[in-house]
C-alpha cells in the first residue's frame, strides 16, 4: 500500500487488513506504557490546509505512539497565505526530511494530486479533501461498527467485514465526504447504506450511487437499521439556503429525542455514529449524543488505533 486517498481504492482484503492490524494497535492503548517502537527514527508531516482539532491530534497522536517524530504544518500564518504553492510546500517538508505526509485540503484531489506528481516521492494520506473523501474516517467508522457487532456475538472481529449490516447515513450528504468514504467502504465491506436527506442536500448524480436513497428518516428507523451515522450541517461550505431554517431541519431530519425513543423501541440495539463535531439540538439531541446506543467517544478512540495502522503499513514496509 503506497497511499491512502480513498475507501473507493481498497479491496474487501485491504480494508479488513488495516481494521485487523488497527485491532491489535488499539489494545497498546490499555497498557501502561503506549508506545510501540515500530516508526522510530521516522518523520511524519500533519500538513493541514483546513481548519481541524480531532483529526489533526488524532493523527499526531498515532504517529507519537508508533514512536515517530510528528511536524505539524497548519497554512494558517505560513507561507501558504503568502501565495506559496502546494508544489513548494510540499518539496520544503521533503528537504526538512519528512518520510510521510497527512494532508487535509479544502479542495478536492489535492492529496491525489500530490500523490501523483513526482513532487516528493513520500506515501500519502488523505485526512480529508475538500467534498470528496476522508478514508480513515470511514475506516474508523467501519472498525467501531465491526467491534460492536463482535462483542455482541461473543466473538472476535479478525478477519470480519460487516455483512448484511443495515446502515442508515443521515444528513448533509452533498457536502460530506465523510459520507462518501463510508459508502464505499460499508459496501466493500458488505453492509448495505440507505442515504437520508432533504433533496436540496443530495448531490446530483446519487441516484447511481450503490445505496438506497430516502427523505424520510422515520421511514429509515421504521423499517429497521442496525447503525445510524449522523452527519454535520456544514454550514461554512453552503452559499445557498439548502433548508428553510434550523428548527425546520431538525424537525425532519434530526436525530432528537423522539427519534431515539423510536429507535429504542424497535429492540434492535441500533448503534448512533457522528463524525463531529456535533450541532447539538440541531443533526443531533444531547440525548441521543449521550445516550448507551452512542458511539461518538468511542469512535476518537479508534480513530487513533485506525491511523496508527494506516501510518504503520504505508511506513513499515509491510505491503497488503
Amino acid at each position: 500500500m503506497k497511499h491512502l486517498l480513498s475507501t473507493a481504492d481498497l479491496s474487501r482484503e485491504e480494508a479488513i487488513a488495516i481494521l485487523d492490524i488497527a485491532e491489535e494497535m488499539r489494545e497498546t492503548g490499555t497498557r501502561q506504557v503506549k508506545k510501540l517502537p515500530a516508526l522510530r527514527g521516522r518523520t511524519v508531516v500533519n500538513l493541514f490546509f483546513e481548519d481541524s482539532t480531532r483529526t489533526r491530534i488524532s493523527f499526531e497522536a498515532a504517529a507519537k505512539r508508533l514512536s515517530a517524530d510528528v511536524i505539524n504544518f497548519s497554512a494558517k500564518g505560513s507561507s501558504v497565505s503568502k501565495g506559496e504553492s502546494l508544489k513548494d510546500t510540499a518539496q520544503t517538508l521533503l528537504a526538512i526530511g519528512a518520510d510521510a505526509v497527512v494532508i487535509r485540503h479544502p479542495d478536492s484531489g489535492a492529496p491525489a494530486r500530490l500523490a501523483a506528481t513526482d513532487w516528493i516521492g513520500l506515501p500519502i494520506v488523505n485526512a480529508g479533501d475538500g467534498t470528496h473523501e476522508h478514508p480513515t474516517q470511514a475506516l474508523l467508522d467501519a472498525f467501531t461498527l465491526r467491534r460492536q457487532l463482535a462483542l455482541r456475538e461473543g466473538v472476535s472481529p479478525l478477519g470480519r467485514g460487516l455483512d448484511g449490516l443495515k446502515v442508515a447515513i443521515v444528513g448533509d450528504i452533498l457536502h460530506s465526504r465523510v459520507a462518501r468514504s463510508n459508502l464505499w467502504l460499508l459496501n466493500t465491506l458488505g453492509a448495505s447504506v440507505t442515504m437520508v436527506a432533504p433533496p436540496t442536500l443530495l448531490p446530483v448524480g446519487a441516484s447511481a450511487w450503490p445505496c438506497k436513497i430516502s427523505y424520510s428518516l422515520d421511514a429509515v428507523i421504521e423499517s429497521g437499521v442496525d447503525a445510524v451515522m449522523m452527519l454535520r450541517v456544514q454550514g461554512e461550505r453552503m452559499r445557498a439556503a439548502f433548508f428553510p431554517n434550523p428548527r425546520e431541519y431538525s424537525r425532519y431530519w434530526g436525530l432528537d429525542d423522539t427519534r431515539l425513543k423510536a429507535l429504542e423501541a424497535k429492540g434492535h440495539d441500533t448503534l448512533i455514529l457522528h463524525p463531529g463535531p456535533m450541532n447539538r439540538g440541531l443533526e443531533i439531541s444531547s440525548a441521543a449524543a449521550d445516550s448507551p446506543a452512542s458511539m461518538v467517544l468511542e469512535q476518537v478512540t479508534n480513530g487513533v488505533a485506525v491511523r496508527m495502522a494506516s501510518l504503520y503499513m504505508l511506513l513499515s514496509g509491510d505491503l497488503i
